[in-house]
């Protein structure tokens, strides 16, 4: 792809003094895609986000990440980035080199972005400012690319690396929340070596776990997303098959037995004297579905009740658990906090999101509008936060 249709610094890279100089736009690099099976749930994300940036206060770089983890320059046009005939789309019918790829140094005194294409000298682009990573699962949103990020010295939106990782992986997010005394239901996990080495005795113990708990069980993804790879199991016949589709997003997964109430949810943002809970919302009942799976949230594009009908003494309730999940995790930016409102009126903590969906349609932006954030200044708080923040410890 020639660079001359891209977001450019008209005086090429620059310093740290520069990058501090009235007038001068930040350049926002919104990286998406990635290796997981959330790919392209990933790339409408995108597309919504750079919508929603202000090009009169921001440079935008759209970087692609493919399905086999190349780093590719996009086209800037998030029309194309929707769903459309109810399929998804894919960073490689955005990207305009089939051999170019794009590179961002690891020295943290330069931020320069290059890219090259087969047999060329490699082309300078300039500096990124910061990075709004909008990867869902795996390679992405689970510290992987935080991590690099921190080692470059690129700020970043949403949650560092530990919070990214405990966030992305559901068995040791629990054990955290209820290190912390926050509510979680109940669960069985089964570890790769665990079912590669011994299977009878890892189903055994998934067997056991419903004897005690009951059927139906949801088996899903230990590292997943966007209700990738769930399954919902109503006896000992479907076990095995449920085990698997779970296995082949991920090697460890988890058995939940299903808890009897509401869904609701509550959006976390970051605000300059800490964070701060939305109105929640609730997913209601999906009557084409079995439960609140990919098809009903992307496809079908199930609706949200915004806010959700609780009570005031609900609502803080939720918000309050929310918050301190948020805390537990030592997150940073934005979480989305899943709940359960059981049939005996409490709460269950079911899982956080530290890189929630901010699709047109996507729970969290709703909240926060319904909060009265719209997503435009949603987008700006997140990359303000960023920028202000420092990478390394903190």
């Amino acid at each position: 792809m020639s660079s001359q249709n891209l977001p450019q610094s008209p005086e090429g890279p620059l310093s740290s003094e520069q990058r501090s100089e009235p007038g001068r736009k930040p350049r926002v690099a919104v990286v998406f895609g990635g290796r997981s099976s959330e790919h392209g749930i990933s790339v409408v994300t995108a597309g919504a986000v750079m919508s929603a940036l202000d090009r009169t206060k921001y440079d935008v770089l759209p970087i692609g990440i493919t399905r086999d983890g190349r780093w590719v320059l996009t086209s800037d046009d998030p029309a194309r980035m929707a769903i459309t005939d109810r399929q998804v789309p894919d960073v490689d019918q955005l990207a305009g080199s089939a051999g170019g790829a794009v590179a961002l140094s690891v020295d943290p005194g330069n931020r320069d972005v290059v890219v090259g294409e087969p047999g060329s000298v490699p082309e300078v682009l300039g500096e990124v400012d910061v990075v709004f990573p909008v990867l869902h699962g795996p390679y992405g949103e689970d510290g992987t690319l935080q991590g690099f990020l921190e080692l470059s010295g690129v700020p970043y939106v949403g949650a560092g690396v530990l919070s990214s990782a405990v966030g992305q992986d559901k068995e040791y997010m629990k054990r955290v929340f209820i290190s912390f005394g926050l509510p979680v239901g109940p669960y069985e996990v089964v570890r790769p070596r665990e079912w590669d080495t011994d299977r009878p005795a890892a189903r055994k113990r998934v067997m056991e776990f419903a004897a005690e708990h009951g059927w139906p069980l949801f088996v899903k993804p230990a590292r997943g997303g966007s209700s990738m790879g769930i399954t919902k199991v109503d006896d000992a016949a479907g076990l095995d098959e449920a085990i698997e589709e779970a296995r082949r997003h991920d090697p460890k997964f988890l058995v939940e037995s299903l808890l009897s109430g509401r869904e609701i949810e509550c959006g976390v943002l970051e605000f300059e004297d800490g964070p701060r809970a939305s109105v929640p919302a609730e997913i209601p009942p999906v009557t084409a579905h079995d439960f609140y799976d990919f098809e009903a949230k992307y496809i079908d594009s199930a609706a949200g009740l915004v806010p959700a009908p609780l009570t005031d003494e609900q609502t803080a309730e939720v918000q309050r658990l929310a918050v301190e999940a948020f805390e537990a995790a030592s997150c940073e930016g934005l979480v989305r906090a899943d709940f359960f409102l059981t049939d005996d009126g409490s709460f269950v903590i079911n899982e956080i999101n530290t890189m929630p969906g901010f699709t047109p349609i996507s729970m969290f932006p709703r909240m926060w509008q319904a909060s009265g954030v719209e997503y435009p200044e949603l987008v700006d708080r997140l990359i303000t936060a960023a920028l202000n923040r420092s990478t390394g410890l903190r």
